[in-house]
Formats: C-alpha cells, sequence, structure tokens
C-alpha cells in the first residue's frame, strides 16, 4: 500500500495537470503544418516554442493518426504550466546512426509543471537494433533512448506507451517531484539493454498503477538518487526491479517470468558508496529467476567480467527489508544474499517470505554470505545465517 505521502503527492499531481488542461490553451501541430504519414519535425518544434512561451497554461496537441519523427528536444524554462498531449503516434527512424552516447529520440530539458500524457504511442522501431552483443563494442551506448526527462520537476507522466524502444524506453535524470502514472512498456524479452524505467540522480520520484515488460530492468535506480516510490507495478518479462541507492520503497507490484526479481547490486572494486533504507512489501512473484534468483543482493555484479572481482564492493548496505513476498520461483536458490567481505550488509530484515520451487534442481533454499539477517516468523525457504 503507498504511503499517505505517495497518495498526496499522485493526487496534487493528477489534480495540477487537470486544472492545467481545463485552462490550457492549444497549440494543434496540425495548426502548423503536420499532416498524418509525414514528418512532424518543424510543425512539433514551432509548436512547443509557441506554446512554452505563452504567459498562461498551454497544451501541444499531436491528435490521431501517425507521424514521422528523427529527433526532438523540448526545452524549458516555459513561462507557465504546459501540457503535451499525444492522441497518436510517433515513429522514430529504424536507422539509429546519428546519436551520441546517452542521447534520447525525444527529450524533455529543465521544465518544471510538465504534463505528457493523452494515452498516445512513442514507437522508437528499435526490432532492427537489437541482437548485437554489447560487450565487446560501444554499439548499445549510442543507440537512442526513446524518451529522457532531463531536470524535470512537479510534474506527471501518465497514460502514454513507450514501445520498442532501442536503447533505455525512460530515463529521468536530475529530476525532482516526478510521477509516473499508467505508463505502459512494451519491448520483447530478446531486446537487449532496453530497462524500462531508469532513474539517476533524481529525487522524490514515484511510479505507481504501470506495466513494463522488456528485456532488461523493469525499473532501475542509478546513484545519487533518493525517495524513489514505486507501486502497483507490473514487470515482465525482464530482469526484474534494480535498487543501489537510499531511501526506496516498493510496494503491492507484480512481477512475471522476470530474469531476477528485486534486485539489489554493486560492483567490486567499486568507489565508496551507501545504499540504505532500500523497502520491498507486498510482492507477488510467478516464475521469476530464470537469470537469477527472485530476491538477491549481488554485491559481486560484473557483467562481461569487465570489473577487478578480487576485491571486495566498497558500498555500504544497510537498513533493507524483504516483507510478505510470495510465489514462484524458476530457480531452486530463491534467497541469494551475498554481500561484501569488507563491508557486509547490516540490519538486513526479512520477513513473512513464501516462495516455493517446483523444478530440477531441488528442494527450494538460499544461500547468505556476509550477512545476519534479522528473520521474523517462518520464511520459506528457510535463511541461513553466516
Amino acid at each position: 500500500m503507498a504511503t499517505k505521502s505517495t497518495r498526496i503527492a499522485v493526487l496534487f499531481y493528477l489534480l495540477l495537470a487537470f486544472i492545467v488542461d481545463c485552462e490550457a490553451k492549444d497549440f494543434d501541430v496540425r495548426t502548423y503544418g503536420a499532416r498524418p504519414n509525414g514528418d512532424i519535425g518543424q510543425a512539433l518544434a514551432k509548436a512547443w516554442k509557441d506554446a512554452c512561451a505563452s504567459p498562461t497554461p498551454s497544451k501541444v496537441v499531436i491528435p490521431s493518426g501517425i507521424y514521422n519523427l528523427k529527433v526532438a528536444k523540448f526545452e524549458g524554462p516555459c513561462k507557465a504550466p504546459i501540457v503535451f498531449q499525444l492522441q497518436g503516434t510517433l515513429k522514430a527512424q529504424t536507422n539509429p546512426s546519428g546519436f551520441n552516447e546517452g542521447e534520447g529520440w525525444i527529450t524533455f530539458l529543465r521544465i518544471d509543471k510538465l504534463t505528457l500524457t493523452g494515452g498516445g504511442t512513442f514507437d522508437g522501431q528499435g526490432k532492427n537494433t537489437w541482437g548485437k552483443q554489447c560487450s565487446s563494442t560501444k554499439y548499445c551506448d549510442k543507440l537512442p533512448m526513446n524518451i529522457r526527462f532531463d531536470f524535470i520537476t512537479n510534474s506527471l507522466v501518465e497514460n502514454i506507451v513507450s514501445l520498442d524502444s532501442k536503447q533505455f524506453h525512460i530515463n529521468a535524470l536530475g529530476c525532482e517531484h516526478l510521477t509516473f502514472s499508467s505508463v505502459k512498456i512494451i519491448a520483447p524479452g530478446t531486446s537487449a539493454n532496453t530497462d524500462g524505467i531508469h532513474i539517476g540522480r533524481s529525487t522524490s520520484i514515484n511510479i505507481t498503477d504501470s506495466f513494463i515488460q522488456t528485456g532488461d530492468d523493469c525499473i532501475s535506480i542509478g546513484d545519487g538518487s533518493r525517495q524513489i516510490t514505486i507501486t502497483k507495478v507490473t514487470c515482465g518479462p525482464g530482469h526484474g526491479i534494480k535498487e543501489p541507492v537510499q531511501g526506496v520503497f516498493v510496494r503491492n507490484c507484480t512481477l512475471k517470468n522476470t530474469m531476477n526479481g528485486i534486485r539489489i547490486k554493486t560492483w567490486p572494486d567499486s568507489y565508496n558508496g551507501v545504499a540504505s533504507d532500500m523497502h520491498f512489501e507486498d510482492i507477488i512473484m510467478e516464475n521469476v529467476g530464470s537469470g537469477g534468483n527472485p530476491i538477491v543482493i549481488d554485491q559481486a555484479y560484473c557483467p562481461w567480467n569487465k570489473c577487478n572481482a578480487q576485491v571486495s564492493s566498497k558500498v555500504r548496505i544497510s537498513n533493507v527489508s524483504f516483507k510478505k513476498i510470495r510465489g514462484s520461483s524458476a530457480t531452486a536458490v530463491a534467497v541469494k544474499l551475498a554481500c561484501s567481505k569488507s563491508f557486509p550488509c547490516q540490519n538486513v530484515q526479512i520477513s513473512d517470505i513464501n516462495l516455493t520451487y517446483s523444478g530440477k534442481e531441488g528442494p527450494v533454499k538460499s544461500q547468505c554470505q556476509n550477512v545476519k539477517p534479522t528473520i521474523l516468523g517462518q520464511p520459506h525457504p528457510a535463511l541461513c545465517i553466516a
């Protein structure tokens, strides 16, 4: 169940969006020459420029239809609250060339009181870009993300679809008080490096009532992020929910056929850091852990063997709880807590865990290393204390 503060925050932004939407002046891209099945770039840029300059609330409208868009950046600050209402489908180019590392196909930058809504689809057309090895080349780094939110504040993203992104679907960097509600993210489980929502260096981010199926982490949270609340999210396929930060609350979510479930991971030989106050409660899992484990702390995460695995992680993990997590595991090791030898995990609490396994690897079990969790009740599987 969401906390009272979370409910208030979400209701506030929904109310703000309703008020802005009712009062806003429309800037319809058709007025600027946009037509279905044509390139919308110039018309959309002009509509945004005029709407952002409006001294009263404004709304950029993209009506039903399919529109082509090479790349777009919507930059503030704007003079008043602004709505970006996508009712149709924006289609990216299939050719991913021309982007620099970390760039977005569509970027919203330095805007306060933005509402992105409309029920429309951002189609990244990424199918032809997946399947190449990211580890041996920089290929994946230069693939564009579907939507970037950079330094967005007091804003709402709701009722949109991100489809087949070439890289991350949604990336939020340096944002504050940003809510994602009723967001749908769709890509096959084979789509490499397509995290659903990635959050970095952001504060007070809420993700709720959303559906994410993709080929990488459903939700990933990078360093410098605080007070992240995730509720009523359905995840799968994908790699699960990954958290290495401070102040994360994940509640009332469902994970289906994901490679991992709830995962806290740090690299060996990492910089000094802290990952604390991470709480996971009321989670349903269905056949989770085909590529890892349903519940996992992994402080020796080393993809493609590109790290010094002989040196322990220097990230201090503390104040972590796993409560009311039930369902089925795709692997016999349903709980794996592998903490740093140099800095063992502190104050890890586990209660009301009931995970079953019916495969050929033997009875369901757990593994613990460099951690002494507090165990409440009779968890299944039985938990080790190292």
